[in-house]
This record gives C-alpha cells, sequence and structure tokens, in this order.
C-alpha cells in the first residue's frame, strides 16, 4: 500500500464500507468465477436463438418471423431450478414461487457464504435491501383463478408478489435486520446497496445483503425493435460506440454482502473491496421526458458520491458506467460524467465501460452486476474491456475528455497516490441516478503464506443429500489445490462458523493443503464420511451435534453451496380456462363414504402431496403452515360445507385424523372470518 493509502486508512474504517462477500449469476455465468473470465475475455454472452428453439419454447411463430424480431437475449440458462427443500418449501409452493425469488434466496445464501457466515440465523441485524422487475410467472399466477382455488389468492400473491423479495430471504434466511424491496427501475439495486450503505453506517444493522434480480421469464425469448425505440437493431449492446444503437434485455441476480469496514477489519472478514461513499439524486422535472434521462443531477449524483467519501472524482481511474447504448441516453451520460470528471488532469485518463457490452441490460439487477465487475477488476488489478468494442462515437467528445473507452484487457497500475478506485453509475427510468464510490480493498497479511507445520485441522462439511456433499468436498479440493488458496486453518475455522449444518455430513483430518485435498477428492468419489483418521469433534459432527470449533481464525473465500435442485418451471400467461369443466359441478355437503378421501386429496393438494394415504404422515411434517391452514378452513367451506376451526391444524394430527376430525368437527369461534378480522387488524 502507498503512503497516501495508509493515510487514508483510518478515515475509512470510520466512515467506509466492506464488500465482505458475493454471488451472482448472470448470462453465460453460473458463477463469478466464471462471469470474470467472460469479461477478462471481451466476451458477449447474449445467446442468439434459433427460429425453431423460440417457437418450441412457446413464443408466437408470427411474431419470431417478423421483420423486425431480434432472436437475442441475454438468457439465463437453468433459471427454473430451485433446492426448494433447503429453503422449507413444498413441491406446490415451489412451483407457485416466482422464479425471481426462487434465483434470489439461493443468491443471498452463496453470497453469506462467500463472505465466511452462515446463511441459517447466524447473523442477528442483517438487514436485506433488495429489488426485481416484473415477471411472466408473477403476471400469470396472479391472473389464474385455479391457482388461487388451489392454495389461496393471499399465498399466490405473497408467492410471486416483488414486493415480498426481501421478506422471504429475512424469513427463510433468520435475518433480523431491516428488510425493504426496492424499486427505482433500472437503477434498482445499486440504490438498495446505497440503501444498505446508509443503513449501516445509521447503525440500524451490521451486516446488510444489498442487490436485486431480474427474470421477466425463464424461457427463451427475443424482442421486437422499433425504429427510434431503446432496443437494438442487431441483438447486439454497443455502449459509447460508434456502432450503437440500443441496448439488449437480458436476466440475472446478483447480491453483495456489506459491513462497516471497522468491523470487517476487526472481525477478519475476507474484505474484497471498499464503498467510500454512495449518492442518490432525481431529475424531477428537469428532463425532455418523464422516461428520458437528465444531465444535472446525473452529475449531482456522481460529485455528491465522491464527496461522500471525502475524495475528488478526479481521484478516480476508471468508471462503469450506465451505458444503455442508446443515442440520447449514452450522450446525456457522457456529458454528466465528462462535467463531474472535470478536474481529472489530461484527456483520457479515465477508463470508461459499461457491463451492459457483455450480458445485455438486466433491468433491476444491472447496477449489482456492474458493482460485482468493477469489484473484480479492483481485486484482479485489471481494466476489461466492452465487448466487441470499436472506436467512440464522435458526438460523445471523449477527446476532449477526461475519458478512454476500454478496447481491450490490461493492467490495471497502481496510482502514484492513493489505491486503485472507480465509480459504478447507474441511472432508472423515472429518474432515479445513483452513484457508488469503489476502492481497492486495504492490503492486510498473506492469506496463501506458506504453511507452517502444526497441528491436524478438522475441516467439517455437510449438505442436504450425499449427492450435494460430495459436490460440496470436490469443490472445495479444487479450492485448496488452487494457486493462492487459503490456509488450512482458516479454511477449518471458516467451515466451522461460516457454514449452515445439515443433515447429510462428513469431515477429514489432515495436517496440510495438499492432505486434505487428497482426502476431499476420496471423500468426493464415495469414500467414508470420516477420513484421515478418528477425531473426537468430527465423530461428533457426524452424530448431529451442533460442533462449536475452538480457537480464532481468519474468515476466507471458500466454494459455496451446490445449489442442485430440480426444475419448477414458471407459470406463463395463456388463455384463462374455466374453473370447472362444463357439466362438472363444485363438490357440495354431505356426510357420504367418499368425503374423508376428498377432504383427504384436498389437503394433499394444499401441500404438495401425491397423496395423503401415508398414514404416519402429520400437517406439520408435510409442510403445513399458518396460511395454508386459512386457505384449507376457507376451501372446506366452500367446496364442503364444512366448518372447521383453524386451531385444528395446530394439533400434531396424522392427515387420517385431521380428515377425520374435520369432518366431525363442530363450529368454533375461531372461524375463518375471525382469523381474517385479526388479520387484518395487525
Amino acid at each position: 500500500m502507498t503512503e497516501n493509502a495508509s493515510a487514508a486508512e483510518p478515515l475509512a474504517a470510520d466512515s467506509a464500507i466492506a464488500v465482505v462477500g458475493m454471488s451472482g449469476r448472470f448470462p453465460g455465468a453460473p458463477d463469478l468465477d466464471t462471469y470474470w473470465e467472460n469479461l477478462l475475455g471481451g466476451r458477449c454472452s447474449v445467446t442468439d436463438f434459433t427460429e425453431e428453439e423460440l417457437i418450441a419454447d412457446g413464443a408466437d411463430p408470427q411474431e419470431v418471423r417478423g421483420r423486425d424480431h431480434i432472436p437475442a437475449k441475454g438468457h439465463l440458462a437453468d433459471a427454473d431450478r430451485f433446492d426448494a427443500e433447503l429453503f422449507g418449501f413444498n413441491r406446490t409452493e415451489a412451483a407457485a414461487l416466482d422464479p425471481q425469488h426462487r434465483l434470489l434466496l439461493q443468491t443471498a445464501w452463496s453470497a453469506l457464504e462467500d463472505a465466511g457466515r452462515s446463511p441459517l440465523g447466524g447473523s442477528a441485524r442483517t438487514g436485506v435491501y433488495v429489488g426485481g422487475g416484473p415477471t411472466e410467472h408473477m403476471l400469470a399466477a396472479q391472473t389464474d383463478p385455479r391457482l388461487a382455488a388451489s392454495i389461496g389468492a393471499l399465498q399466490v400473491r405473497i408467492l410471486t408478489d416483488r414486493e415480498f423479495l426481501a421478506p422471504w430471504v429475512s424469513y427463510r434466511l433468520g435475518l433480523e435486520g431491516p428488510s425493504l424491496t426496492v424499486q427505482t427501475a433500472c437503477s434498482t439495486s445499486l440504490t438498495a446497496v446505497h440503501l444498505a450503505v446508509q443503513s449501516l453506517l445509521l447503525g440500524e444493522c451490521d451486516t446488510a445483503l444489498a442487490g436485486g434480480v431480474a427474470v421477466d421469464t425463464v424461457r427463451k425469448r427475443g424482442y421486437v425493435h422499433q425504429q427510434g425505440g431503446i432496443y437494438s437493431p442487431d441483438g447486439r449492446c454497443r455502449p459509447f460506440d460508434e456502432r450503437a444503437g440500443g441496448t439488449v434485455p437480458g436476466n440475472g441476480v446478483g447480491v453483495v454482502v456489506l459491513r462497516r469496514l471497522s468491523d470487517a477489519i476487526a472481525d477478519n472478514d475476507p474484505i474484497r473491496a471498499v464503498i467510500r461513499g454512495s449518492a442518490v439524486t432525481n431529475d424531477g422535472a428537469t428532463k425532455v421526458g418523464f422516461t428520458a434521462p437528465g444531465v444535472d443531477q446525473q452529475t449531482a449524483a456522481i460529485v455528491e458520491a465522491w464527496a461522500a467519501a471525502g475524495l475528488d472524482p478526479a481521484d478516480a481511474q476508471y468508471l462503469e458506467a450506465h451505458g444503455t447504448a442508446t443515442a440520447l441516453g449514452d450522450r446525456i451520460e457522457a456529458a454528466a460524467a465528462t462535467a463531474a470528471f472535470k478536474g481529472a488532469l489530461g484527456t483520457g485518463r479515465i477508463g470508461i465501460g459499461s457491463v451492459k457490452s457483455n450480458i445485455g441490460h438486466l433491468d433491476a439487477a444491472a447496477g449489482v452486476a456492474a458493482l460485482i465487475k468493477s469489484v473484480l477488476m479492483l481485486e484482479h488489478a485489471t481494466l476489461v474491456p466492452n465487448a466487441d468494442a470499436g472506436r467512440p462515437h464522435p458526438e460523445l467528445g471523449f477527446e476532449d475528455s477526461p475519458f478512454h473507452l476500454v478496447g481491450r484487457a490490461t493492467d490495471w497500475p497502481e496510482p502514484e497516490h492513493g489505491p486503485r478506485r472507480s465509480g459504478v453509475s447507474s441511472v432508472g427510468i423515472g429518474g432515479t441516478n445513483v452513484h457508488v464510490v469503489l476502492e481497492e480493498a486495504p492490503r492486510r497479511g498473506d492469506a496463501a503464506a506458506p504453511e507452517a507445520e502444526g497441528a491436524p485441522e478438522v475441516l467439517l462439511l455437510s449438505a442436504r443429500t450425499r449427492e450435494s456433499l460430495t459436490a460440496v468436498a470436490g469443490r472445495l479440493a479444487g479450492a485448496l489445490r488452487a494457486p493462492g488458496a487459503p490456509s488450512l486453518a482458516d479454511t477449518a475455522h471458516t467451515l466451522g462458523v461460516g457454514r449452515a449444518p445439515l443433515a447429510v455430513r462428513g469431515y477429514v483430518r489432515a495436517g496440510s493443503r495438499a492432505e486434505a485435498a487428497d482426502l476431499l477428492a476420496e471423500l468426493a468419489s464415495g469414500g467414508a464420511a470420516g477420513l484421515g483418521g478418528p477425531d473426537p469433534l468430527g465423530e461428533a459432527w457426524l452424530a448431529g451435534g451442533q460442533v462449536v470449533r475452538e480457537g480464532a481464525g481468519r474468515r476466507v473465500a471458500l466454494p459455496t453451496y451446490p445449489f442442485a435442485g430440480e426444475s419448477h418451471g414458471a407459470y406463463r400467461l395463456v388463455p384463462v380456462a374455466p374453473v370447472a369443466p362444463a357439466g362438472e359441478q363444485p363438490k357440495q355437503g354431505g356426510r357420504s363414504a367418499d368425503l374423508e378421501r376428498d377432504v383427504r386429496a384436498l389437503i394433499a393438494e394444499a401441500l404438495g402431496l401425491e397423496d395423503a394415504d401415508d398414514p404416519e404422515m402429520t400437517y406439520f411434517a408435510a409442510g403445513g403452515d399458518s396460511l395454508t391452514a386459512v386457505h384449507l378452513v376457507g376451501c372446506l367451506r366452500d367446496d364442503f360445507d364444512l366448518d372447521v376451526p383453524i386451531t385444528l391444524f395446530l394439533e400434531q394430527l396424522t392427515l387420517h385424523e385431521m380428515a377425520r376430525r374435520i369432518i366431525t368437527a363442530q363450529d368454533g369461534d375461531d372461524s375463518l372470518d375471525a382469523l381474517l378480522s385479526e388479520f387484518e387488524a395487525e
């Protein structure tokens, strides 16, 4: 670290925020390692679909064959897969849960693990600040009367509406800080980062998750280009380029874990970068139209963010721009940035680029995709290029500005004064402008120093299934063999404090990284659950105990959980069929011999069971909860003319006994109407 950087560190520790964990899935990149490889190679990950692919996935053949249809998108593969049981959802709930919610839950889990923190209830006072976009699944689910009849209209809304993105993460991961779903259109996820930073500085939480998700549909889809519109005529996004013609839609998800820098240093967190300042403005009425951007307030957001950091914009060496590649958007952003960075000495000193050239425009997840790109560049001390970069557009005036368009991967040299720094901008339709000031992480002890001889370490592993456990072991073996691998002691410490204790377990006992990697590879190949010699700590772990490791260590970044859920599909917008086929009437009351069977079938449908014939299965073991109980009470009244007290579902009954009790139950004071009245009053 330079002398100037060392002098600035006390200020940063008092007022700055550390990025201690990250996770994301973007077009062409199921993880951040692949994301970095794609960025470094200047690769465009926008997918070009064939006509056959689009039609097979449900696209309108007439639209696909239209003259202005562009068969391209930043497509997110396997966006319908979800490890539902890990998060406590039954099959019916998982199918109804919006793919955005599914992906965000898994990404939040991985981000916490990347920060060396347990993703299940181990992070009290952890805030959640996230946002998402509108989805086909949400619209289809909320307008389908059959789904509402099956699981209840309120449950449909809770499982699909984007306003519940943050609360679901807080609830399923046991996080007790503020939980806010943010919505500022295209600048949503960077606004979420700004709000998380403010919350940390105000002391409202000690750790914060921030980011966004955008999955408008899990299906392969192109778009229709309109002359003068925002979309590219050729399926490529070229921000600030002389060939720029518009943007390309894309899907993705990203989450960062933030802590106050002073806390992160004290707790030996894996600091990946530092947020020195941030700001948000709105254009108000000072622009030509509601959807148009404005120069003055974009400039103000940049200047205010650098002022909050106690720095000058001229201290930057790179700007990650919003960069939609539209004629109006690029021209206004270039003008605003030039005005804000005018103090930079010399022309072309600051690199500029936009990740939209690589992955398209991810809407609510665009800002966090740009932030993660910038953090990776700081970590690797490398500037990555715009994909397929050409010459800057002559109307942007870059030849007389502080900027040059980054056209190839280059080393990011250490500045003469201070550490490497960059700015990240995001702009939303409606005028919300956000800017974040990033700085490289303070240099600390070398985590990859040669290991000294010491006592053997026990590495504790767990997963939901045996298959996932072998994947965990295999990934960790690869990480310990990689250049720059963390010490065995820090690895053991991170596994002990930074992973959730799941049902299927294993351990290895080793005295070096190489030995541990070999034993982990053996475990991944089907070896015994405990390898490297018997160990009391490991055996207690295998027995299902809540093991606490003694001693301190440093949290380090290790491979995160290998989610392996099946496809749960997604609802699509189709013509709505009648609720019941012609001639078929809803079930009515009566005490026929088939009534108990029909009641069990109703319960099974609500719980996502193939049947309810298991005589030992209880309501709670099958995934039942209070919301499902409210829905069932209503269905029993409407379909069978049975008034059932809600308290019946709070008893530990098998489904068989519950069906018998339902049939014989008498009206109670705690009826559905009473429960809903109480719910509304609260």
